[in-house]
């Protein structure tokens, strides 16, 4: 009977999202179903929040039932925007009405402030100043966030521009709120010990738009922790470890296992469950991988350096009742178990160390000095607390962000100069490289004067750095200034005639191989002579006087390449490029289109670039048809 009912009603749910009159004709049939049943088709989904409150304003009875903290509301919310519901508890009393509208209006001002980003910041890049409109927007971040997100997760092909922008504000609004979350942890006190907490930060910093959490990766090491509990079973049946959990954040003594042979037989089966069974084991062929700083990406790997495979092995113990301790050993991260009994005086003879990229092998001090091939003072054998191991990650993160260089944007050396920074704000070299990395990708140079300020009050040596980097960014400054308007170039122009490309075109380069898209061009090289020197321009057939492109290449680079080493590629494919929606709008499957910011300066490009698909795939069609 109810479910004949339902589809009964359900016939006149099409013309009640039509109508708003109280004559809709089946209403009457409507009204007089039972509340759950009603309650049951207005959350159906054929329904949009417009008809909704077209359907609340027909009766008494419907408006009750769409009352702005009931389930029907809470329905159009949570179709609308299904991620945001984590953030509610069931027991919380919300008004979803006025949360819709909230959200609703959210939306509309983020996508009007990313619809702005690239009239703005096409020339250059965008200052971290530029993210203010976003800040002082008002209502709730996380509606803020959501909208970006939906933006990103808009059909592949299309809003390039649009996708682009959203990501650098996102990426920015998490890092600031990932920061802020980071320095409140590290003003925690002393026996406040969660190194694996402070290791989420650093991996959430530096992945923004991963969705990492603390309780997803603790989720995780907990299912390890049973399995290592069931190989324990094995062992001894009534381990004092199988009987609890050590809490994640805080070690206290009474959570600890004091006999060393319980421990040891923990130990033991840690070591089979994640060297053999789990098959956890250092990175050695890919050492110098930023991924082996990332916890979520050691766990779903498998695999790290000393100091994340420590502090994983660290937790587990941890939790299991073994109170082992990280080590800032140089060059090769350790733990140290304390053999000694309680209350004694302690020296470096009295640990045994484990070196957990070694598959939890344990080593004497003499063995730790062979390791790493040198001797070391007792000093280094000590323990360490959460920002001493924070800052030697980091510190690995910033030497590997010196190295990178493929797309130019350091952007692993910004986090990593970022965070270590946020630790040690006085650290006057390291401002001083983050006053040079902004400066040389010519970004932001009110900050850089910002930056050099400091450095000059810390240490007055720097005088000669500082000056010479004062005196640069301020004619940068200058220069800005003086620039007016933008330059437009025409095809159409004499000059141009030996211009055989056109933007947005993919091509392929002769000699090396790789893909790319056209996003510039020059009538001729407009390199500088020590450019055209070292890359050896001269040796071309044409040497530097034919068209220059610029393009984004599949390897996330971008180049300047003569015409006379490029050629249409014949099977054109979507280059894999961080600047791709800095530049275009949409790709079809054969080209790029450009965004309004690129048309304006090559406007007859567009029209050239149909001629030439017309022209080479769809011939390529009809042979292939025929």
């Amino acid at each position: 009977m109810a479910a004949a009912a339902v589809d009964s009603a359900m016939e006149v749910v099409p013309a009640l999202a039509e109508e708003a009159a109280p004559e809709v004709a089946g209403l009457s049939c409507l009204v007089n179903l039972p509340g759950e049943v009603l309650e049951y088709i207005l959350c159906c989904g054929s329904l949009t929040a417009a008809d909704i409150g077209r359907v609340s304003s027909t009766c008494r009875r419907l408006r009750e039932l769409c009352q702005s903290s009931g389930k029907v509301w809470k329905e159009q919310f949570r179709v609308r925007w299904p991620s945001l519901m984590k953030h509610y508890s069931p027991t919380d009393y919300v008004n979803w009405l006025e949360e819709y509208k909230v959200r609703q209006k959210a939306g509309l001002e983020a996508r009007k402030i990313v619809a702005s980003f690239s009239k703005r910041f096409f020339s250059e890049h965008v200052p971290c100043n530029g993210f203010s409109d976003i800040e002082n927007l008002e209502g709730p971040e996380i509606f803020f966030e959501d909208e970006l997100v939906c933006i990103l997760n808009m059909e592949g092909r299309k809003a390039l521009t649009w996708k682009y922008y959203a990501k650098k504000i996102l990426y920015y609004l998490r890092q600031q709120k990932i920061l802020n979350n980071l320095k409140a942890f590290l003003q925690q006190p002393d026996d406040y010990e969660s190194y694996l907490e402070g290791a989420v930060y650093i991996d959430q910093y530096c992945n923004p738009l991963s969705d990492i959490s603390l309780k997803d990766i603790q989720a995780q090491i907990d299912s390890i922790v049973e399995l290592v509990c069931k190989t324990l079973r094995g062992i001894n049946s009534r381990h004092p470890s199988l009987a609890f959990k050590a809490d994640l954040c805080v070690s206290g003594e009474s959570s600890m296992i004091m006999e060393i042979e319980l421990q040891s037989q923990v130990l033991d089966a840690m070591n089979y469950v994640l060297y053999d069974q789990l098959k956890f084991k250092g990175n050695r062929m890919d050492y110098y991988n930023a991924l082996n700083l990332y916890m979520h990406q050691v766990l779903i790997r498998r695999t790290g350096i000393p100091i994340s495979m420590s502090l994983l092995y660290l937790t587990i113990a941890r939790q299991l009742g073994v109170p082992l301790e990280p080590v800032n050993f140089p060059s090769h991260f350790l733990l140290r178990w304390c053999q000694g009994a309680e209350g004694a005086t302690l020296d470096i003879f009295d640990y045994i160390y484990i070196d957990a990229f070694g598959k939890g092998k344990q080593l004497t001090v003499k063995e730790c000095e062979y390791l790493i091939g040198q001797h070391v003072t007792a000093a280094l054998y000590g323990v360490v607390n959460v920002k001493k191991v924070l800052q030697r990650m980091v510190g690995n993160l910033l030497s590997l962000g010196k190295r990178e260089g493929i797309d130019q944007s350091y952007q692993l050396l910004r986090d990593s100069l970022d965070l270590y920074l946020a630790m040690y704000p006085d650290q006057v070299q390291l401002l001083l490289l983050q006053a040079r990395l902004y400066f040389h990708l010519g970004i932001w140079p009110e900050k850089v004067l910002d930056i050099l300020q400091h450095i000059q009050t810390l240490d007055p040596g720097q005088h000669g750095a500082v000056g010479y980097l004062v005196q640069h960014t301020l004619e940068h400054i200058e220069r800005k200034k003086e620039e007016v308007g933008v330059e437009v170039k025409l095809r159409s122009d004499e000059k141009h005639r030996d211009v055989c490309y056109s933007i947005g075109l993919i091509m392929k380069h002769k000699r090396y191989g790789y893909n790319c898209v056209i996003y510039g061009w020059d009538p001729t090289c407009m390199m500088g002579h020590e450019w055209i020197r070292n890359m050896n321009v001269h040796s071309l057939p044409h040497g530097h006087h034919q068209p220059f492109y610029n393009v984004l290449v599949e390897d996330g680079s971008c180049r300047y390449a003569a015409q006379e080493n490029l050629e249409y590629n014949v099977e054109p494919q979507e280059i894999s490029h961080p600047d791709v929606g800095r530049y275009f709008s949409e790709f079809t499957g054969t080209h790029y289109i450009p965004n309004a910011e690129l048309e304006i300066r090559y406007p007859e490009d567009l029209e050239f670039v149909y001629e030439t698909v017309q022209n080479i795939y769809s011939a390529k069609k009809e042979n292939i048809d025929e």
